[in-house]
């Protein structure tokens, strides 16, 4: 049997049944991020001490007990891993090995899952695209275009079924926008849920895992949060304790309890308020109309699932767009600092933006408190949950835009990535469920957000969708 291609979850309950061993579901993994990597450059560093590590599994006295037991998992290369070089897509950072794991990436290895790499990303994670000194990252859809940004990698590495699982971050959409270019799930949790970066961008980035089935991106959530009851929350949009008897729990060294469970065969049908919006953006920033038709086709599809549907018509307000990028901007100042040394000419010149910005005291504060504070939620309104396009368009070229200036990436990355910042801003959960196809050939990912503690609502919605509008895989990286 061949491991590759096969969903998280499926593998895990082989392990843990003894159907197969870790070491041979991670050496499958390896050879197949060999083979389909040099097209892509998802990687930086492909760790071929995983195969030890996935052996040491053996010896786990709590191997039956793993949620993740075996899963082969990368991890985006701005999250500590013991023993690795953290280097967030710069030639400027340290090459020293990080003394100890991330707690996200710890809690990943504690439930049985095997890092097999370190995935790349532009530059300090500053941008929507996924080139950096290490290599440019290819969409698997398109190799002409990008995987996206900032956590490109982790995002290519899943579509093109190197890994069932990758952790990434987001700050400004940077889980989402790669999963939208990608055609795979991802979710940004709200804040607490998951130990979030060391740089969390003042409490605008979480980080989150990435998956092609909703089964998978709740179990990988769960284990981030150390909370079992997620796992199974797709199935009706509600946390789920598992059911007795149970089983010692490895997420959090707490006393949870866990008990595996076989994999299910459809969500529950379950009643949601939702409001749609295809076109969300202020006024002036266009829509494809291929997107605000696949938001129409989601909201079509949850209707007939059972869900009350109503239009949102109302456009972000205008003031919220200045404020999210000087924010952007203003966080790129910060993550850069004063030494500049070795950055690349786009990174040099975010930073510069964000400078001259604070100095003229703009620095999007003002605009983040208001829609924090009450802006969002009057907006949102009523709705339970607000369906939304993922992104505005098709991904741009895959290029090294990181030898470029200020204009031509800000224009860029604000043109085609501009409907995810806003939910940063205000620290609601969101997740990008792919669901069509473009007449380029792209895949078409809708984003789905909720108030604060809405997360098991999402995975919920993310499931019946996917249970109308199966998963597939770029052309060429099939099993």
């Amino acid at each position: 049997m061949v491991w590759t291609g096969r969903p998280a979850v499926e593998i895990a309950t082989a392990v843990r049944r003894g159907e197969v061993t870790a070491t041979t579901v991670v050496e499958e993994h390896l050879h197949a991020i060999a083979e389909r990597d040099p097209r892509i450059g998802a990687f930086r560093r492909v760790r071929e001490q995983a195969v030890d590590e996935a052996r040491a599994l053996r010896k786990r006295r709590d191997l039956a007990e793993l949620p993740l037991a075996g899963v082969p998992v990368a991890v985006k290369d701005n999250l500590e891993v013991a023993g690795e070089a953290t280097r967030a897509g710069s030639a400027a950072t340290s090459d020293a090995p990080a003394a100890e794991d991330h707690p996200a990436v710890a809690r990943l290895r504690a439930a049985g899952a095997v890092i097999v790499g370190l995935t790349n990303l532009p530059e300090l994670a500053l941008v929507a695209f996924g080139d950096s000194p290490y290599g440019v990252v290819r969409n698997p859809w398109d190799l002409s275009r990008t995987a996206g940004g900032s956590s490109s990698g982790s995002a290519a590495a899943v579509a093109a079924g190197m890994v069932p699982l990758a952790l990434g971050n987001d700050g400004m959409g940077s889980l989402r926008i790669p999963a939208a270019c990608c055609g795979v799930l991802a979710v940004k949790p709200g804040p607490g849920l998951v130990p979030p970066p060391v740089d969390d961008w003042d409490r605008l980035a979480e980080n989150g895992p990435f998956a092609t089935t909703v089964p998978d991106l709740a179990l990988a959530l769960s284990v981030l949060a150390g909370d079992p009851s997620l796992a199974e929350a797709w199935r009706g949009g509600r946390r789920v304790e598992p059911p007795k008897p149970m089983l010692r729990s490895v997420w959090a060294d707490e006393d949870h309890v866990w008990e595996p469970q076989p994999p299910p065969d459809a969500p529950e049908p379950f009643d949601l308020r939702l409001a749609y919006a295809p076109q969300p953006l202020p006024v002036g920033l266009p829509m494809d109309r291929e997107f605000q038709a696949a938001v129409r086709a989601a909201a079509e599809t949850l209707r007939v699932a059972g869900h009350t549907i109503v239009e949102h018509d109302r456009r972000l307000p205008f003031w919220l767009g200045p404020a999210t990028v000087a924010t952007w901007l203003g966080r790129a100042a910060a993550s850069v600092g004063d030494d500049r040394a070795g950055l690349e000419r786009r990174t040099r010149a975010l930073a510069r933006a964000g400078r001259v910005l604070g100095a003229l005291r703009f620095d999007g504060v003002r605009g983040r408190q208001r829609w924090s504070g009450y802006g969002a939620d009057q907006w949102f309104g009523r709705a339970d949950v607000l369906i939304t396009p993922a992104l505005a368009a098709v991904p741009p070229r895959a290029d090294r835009w990181g030898e470029r200036g200020f204009l031509r990436n800000a224009l860029t990355n604000v043109g085609y990535a501009s409907a995810t910042g806003a939910w940063n801003m205000c620290g609601w959960p969101a997740m990008t469920v792919p669901l069509a196809t473009h007449s380029t050939g792209m895949p078409i990912g809708v984003q789905l957000v909720a108030p604060p503690g809405g997360e098991p609502q999402l995975l919920g919605l993310a499931a019946q969708l996917q249970a109308v509008h199966p998963p597939t895989r770029p052309p060429g990286f099939s099993f």
